[in-house]
């Protein structure tokens, strides 16, 4: 078998997971930095080990995607919503990502590139 066949998927994140990674997220000191370096690889495992704290297994990759993954569901539902005579859209998390988002997601967000997963925005 090849190896990539041999990988187990990660567990599905839940409720309650989410919301304590939005919590470590979340945090000023995390968003700063963020917010200020290009690299985050450092930064993604410090959410991992706020994590670990809290008493779940996720490694940098795995919050590095997550978040990735609800700043991407929020944004859609912030331009989903900017657009006159449309229907009210909501997100999951929505309020718990507004607070941390919502001021940042106003203006254009300063490019992050993630070291961990290799992307930038």
């Amino acid at each position: 078998m090849m190896e990539s066949q041999n990988r187990r998927r990660a567990p599905a994140w839940t409720e309650h997971e989410v919301y304590d990674l939005i919590a470590v997220w979340g945090d000023e000191t995390v968003l700063a930095e963020l917010r200020s370096k290009r690299r985050n690889a450092n930064t993604y495992a410090k959410v991992s080990k706020g994590m670990q704290d809290r008493g779940y297994n996720r490694d940098a990759q795995q919050c590095c995607v997550k978040i990735k993954e609800l700043r991407q569901a929020y944004q859609r539902t912030r331009d989903a919503n900017g657009h006159s005579g449309s229907e009210p859209q909501t997100c999951r998390f929505y309020d718990k990502l507004h607070a941390i988002l919502g001021g940042a997601a106003s203006t254009n967000p300063p490019m992050w590139y993630d070291s961990v997963c290799g992307s930038s925005e």
